[in-house]
Order: C-alpha cells, then sequence, then structure tokens
C-alpha cells in the first residue's frame, strides 16, 4: 500500500468519527445567524438617526436658519427635515419588522423569503439616501448661485459681476465635488451595510442548499 492510499483510509476513518449535523441543526444556526444580522442592521440605521439627528441640531443655529433665510430656502429645508426624517423612520420600522419576522420564522422557505425581502429593503433604503442628498445638494447649489447673482446685479457698487465662464466653472466644480460626496457616501454605506448583507446573501445560499 503507499503512502497516498493509507493517508487516503485515515481521512475516511477520521470522517466517519467526525459528528454529522442534522437538517435541523444547521436551520437553527443559519436562523440564529440571520436573525443576528437583520438585528445589527435595525440597531446601525438606529444609531445612524440620531448621529444625524445631532448633526442638524448642532449645524441648525442661528446663523444657519439665517442663511436659509438669504437664499429662500428656510421652508424648503424645513420641509426637508420633515420628509427627510418621516421616510427614515418609514426604514427604521421596516428593519424591526424584518428582525421580528426572521425571528419567529420557523421554517426554510419563509426565511428565506425574508432574508430576500430584507436585502431589498437595505438597497431601497441606500437608494433613498443617495438620490435625496444628490437632489437636495443641487437645489441648495442652484437657489445660492441664484441668489448671488440677484445680489450682485442689484449692488451697483460691486466690482465684480459672474462671466459665462464663470458659471461654467462653478457647474464643474460643483458637478465633481458631488460626485465625490454621492462617491463616499455610496462607500460609507457598502462598507457598513455591504458587509452585513454579503453575510446575508450566503445564509441564503445555505438554506437553499438545504431545500434541494
Amino acid at each position: 500500500m503507499d503512502e497516498l492510499e493509507f493517508l487516503k483510509q485515515n481521512w475516511k476513518k477520521q470522517e466517519e468519527n467526525l459528528p454529522r449535523l442534522s437538517y435541523d441543526q444547521i436551520y437553527q444556526m443559519l436562523w440564529k445567524k440571520s436573525s443576528s444580522i437583520v438585528k445589527w442592521i435595525f440597531v446601525i440605521s438606529i444609531l445612524e438617526l440620531l448621529l444625524s439627528t445631532l448633526l442638524s441640531i448642532f449645524i441648525a443655529d442661528g446663523d444657519y436658519w439665517a442663511d436659509m433665510e438669504k437664499i429662500q430656502l428656510k421652508e424648503f429645508t424645513i420641509g426637508l427635515y420633515i420628509f427627510s426624517y418621516s421616510i427614515t423612520f418609514y426604514f427604521i420600522y421596516r428593519f424591526y419588522r424584518n428582525y421580528q419576522k426572521i425571528s419567529s420564522t420557523d421554517d426554510a422557505v419563509t426565511l428565506m423569503g425574508n432574508i430576500i425581502h430584507t436585502r431589498r429593503t437595505v438597497k431601497s433604503y441606500i437608494a433613498f439616501v443617495l438620490i435625496s442628498s444628490g437632489i437636495s445638494s443641487l437645489v441648495y447649489v442652484y437657489f445660492t448661485l441664484a441668489n448671488h447673482q440677484m445680489v450682485t446685479q442689484v449692488e451697483e457698487t460691486s466690482k465684480y459681476t459672474f462671466e459665462t465662464m464663470d458659471w461654467v466653472k462653478i457647474t464643474l466644480a460643483f458637478v465633481v465635488v458631488m460626485g465625490v460626496f454621492l462617491c463616499a457616501l455610496w462607500l460609507f454605506y457598502k462598507l457598513i451595510y455591504g458587509i452585513l448583507l454579503k453575510r446575508l446573501k450566503r445564509n441564503y445560499k445555505e438554506l437553499k442548499k438545504l431545500e434541494v
């Protein structure tokens, strides 16, 4: 008997002595992992909301609202706050409901469906943050530049007015800065939620193998 065959036989003997996990044991492991991941998604969303609220309170002082009044965006900003927080609370509620559903799931098929639903909810939340950030930034920059132009036209003592080339430079600079900001924001969410979503996807694949 050569050395390779000897090693194979020893490996088979060791494999027979190893404990074999049953269907229920594997399911319980995947269920606990999935429940833990969804719980962390819920916790992170709460922390994110608290952080954004603290930043808003810190930034939105008297001077901030005076500046918003000057560029005629005070009402828009208030409405944006109400809209953003309403949608954020809605997604937090969805995350909590997803956690409840997964925590009370008792079969693999339903658990797979809940995992897919959770992944879609997280992706929708990230898309909302990116799109709303981009649109609101466009509005703020437009009104800021438009207000500045009106001021320079009214003030006859001003020695400098915006030329066409200046507007082109400002527009290009805004596009670059906005692109960098949105990419950084996307990478931030990709890092935080992406890892959790990958783990959920891995659990989904393992559950699918159990059903085959």
